[in-house]
């Protein structure tokens, strides 16, 4: 099991970056949240990961802070809820804000995460109300240091569209959530500033 990867990165291809670890690149799958978080290319990085195995492929996932890797880890446990849906919910919403909707049963606010429709919300609600009571609302901020640098890559909005498409919403969907905003952000910036709109309704 890889539990942690302490590098360089390399690359940032929003959902995915790969990180140097002594001459091995990893490719790992994050949140936005983490991506956010990550300094620019070409500096060191500290990640969590987590390892799946399937029959036709090792996914990694990487994460800036272990609190978003334990809820990655209790989100895949509920019925219905795989890795992508899990870190569309980590991207769209933080550890406080989740936790928060769970403990009071706010459904609406979870429908609006790519993929979660009325049931799985509900179900979401059932199922990790009781995985958090040693969990304490402020604990983990994952929304992002202000400091941390980014890497403008050659079209932030084609790459922060591609990202919202692979975190489940639709190509018309992701140009709408794109259509208002600042194209001179970086990608990691128009993304969190999308997703923020689309949650606030």
């Amino acid at each position: 099991m890889i539990g942690r990867l302490h590098g360089t990165l390399l690359e940032k291809h929003p959902p995915w970056i790969v990180i140097d670890v002594q001459g091995v690149g990893y490719e790992l799958e994050t949140s936005m949240t983490t991506l956010v978080s990550l300094p620019g290319a070409g500096e060191a990085v500290r990640l969590y990961t987590h390892l799946s195995v399937r029959e036709d492929a090792h996914l990694l996932y990487g994460f800036f802070h272990d609190e978003e890797r334990q809820l990655f880890r209790a989100l895949i446990k509920v019925n219905g809820v795989g890795p992508k849906l899990a870190l569309a919910i980590l991207s769209g919403m933080d550890t406080d804000a989740f936790i928060h909707c769970v403990m009071e049963g706010d459904s609406k606010a979870l429908t609006k995460l790519p993929g979660v429709g009325k049931k799985t919300a509900d179900r979401l609600i059932v199922e990790m109300r009781d995985r958090f009571p040693h969990w304490q609302e402020g604990q983990a901020s994952l929304l992002g240091s202000e400091n941390a640098t980014t890497m403008t890559p050659a079209d932030p909005l084609a790459d922060a569209e591609a990202a919202l498409v692979t975190l489940g919403y639709k190509p018309t969907e992701a140009s709408r959530m794109l259509s208002a905003l600042d194209k001179t952000l970086p990608t990691e910036a128009l993304i969190k500033a999308a997703l923020s709109r689309q949650l606030a309704g």
